[in-house]
């Protein structure tokens, strides 16, 4: 994170600060709103990372594969974002946390580098910080949302049908 002071990374098993951030796509989202349907993995990156150029489309196939969402939590301004997005393919939900915000978001986990990614459960405790790239780590997250996450998938999908037949 340029330019921000530097606090410690939180930590497995700390609460999550919430926080409330623009989406890429229109209109703000809080880490609430987004554990409200289950945990989900949030990742921070700047696009001028290559570290992080190699990590979002890892992350994006496990958001793609429905059992654990994935938000990725941009420290540059729109524009150069909707570009990294499509330069790389990226699909998933992406918010702003910007240096001209004071990078609220990031400060509050205590970003020092990029990417960081936090596996959030939805009583919004961390259980799972990945700091950098280790293909190990994203292999293990990616095989821990197939086994632990994909019954909620189905029952999230089963349920937005339910609702939607009512």
């Amino acid at each position: 994170m340029a330019g921000g002071k530097h606090g410690k990374l939180l930590d497995p098993g700390s609460p999550a600060p919430d926080f409330r951030l623009p989406r890429l796509d229109g209109g703000p989202v809080t880490l609430r709103e987004i554990l409200a349907n289950g945990p989900a993995v949030i990742a921070f990156f700047k696009t001028t990372c290559p570290v992080c150029q190699l990590t979002l489309p890892f992350l994006e196939r496990i958001h793609k594969a429905g059992t654990l969402p994935v938000y990725a939590v941009s420290q540059d301004d729109a524009e150069d974002t909707r570009e990294f997005n499509r330069e790389f393919g990226l699909t998933l939900p992406t918010l702003l946390d910007t240096g001209r915000s004071g990078y609220p978001a990031s400060e509050a986990f205590g970003i020092s580098s990029v990417p960081s990614a936090f596996l959030i459960e939805r009583d919004g405790g961390i259980s799972r910080v990945i700091e950098g790239w280790s293909k190990r780590d994203m292999e293990s997250l990616g095989g821990l949302a197939a086994r632990r996450y994909s019954g909620r998938a189905k029952r999230t999908r089963m349920e937005s049908r339910l609702r939607l037949a009512n």
